[in-house]
């Protein structure tokens, strides 16, 4: 499923980033982005157990329950749309998440420059000749 008129950082559609837990800031399985996402929820990441205690660590828990939210808590192996900030703090800090490029919202480019996310991808393409899609000047960082 994709959302209609957003754009991945590959240039096609956004795809789902996750549904069990449900992610995105309009909690809608999707990295949608608006005018008030702020924070840019942005790059579809699949945690680990580094980058989630990096998390906490920023003040940014991510594995306590919060059922007042309807939030179960995160485990490693879980897809979640996390800030683009927060995701390149922890690559360059080499606790990366790996992130699935066909849900990572386009916005992301803003903060994160391609080639970091394409270093953490766990959704390449076999065929990588038309990867990112042709003139979706999706190179520049």
């Amino acid at each position: 499923m994709t959302v209609p008129g957003e754009r991945n950082v590959l240039g096609g559609p956004l795809e789902v980033c996750g549904t069990d837990p449900v992610t995105g800031f309009y909690r809608d399985g999707h990295c949608s982005s608006g005018p008030d996402d702020v924070g840019s929820h942005t790059v579809c990441a699949v945690v680990s157990t580094e980058f989630l205690a990096m998390q906490a660590a920023l003040g940014n828990d991510l594995t306590t329950p919060r059922p007042e939210y309807g939030f179960a808590g995160l485990t490693p192996g879980d897809r979640w749309c996390v800030v683009a900030v927060r995701w390149r703090q922890a690559f360059e800090a080499g606790a990366p998440a790996g992130v699935v490029l066909a849900a990572t919202h386009a916005r992301a480019l803003e903060v994160v420059p391609l080639e970091m996310l394409r270093a953490q991808a766990v959704d390449v393409p076999d065929d990588l000749s038309g990867w990112p899609a042709p003139g979706s000047g999706q190179l520049d960082p």
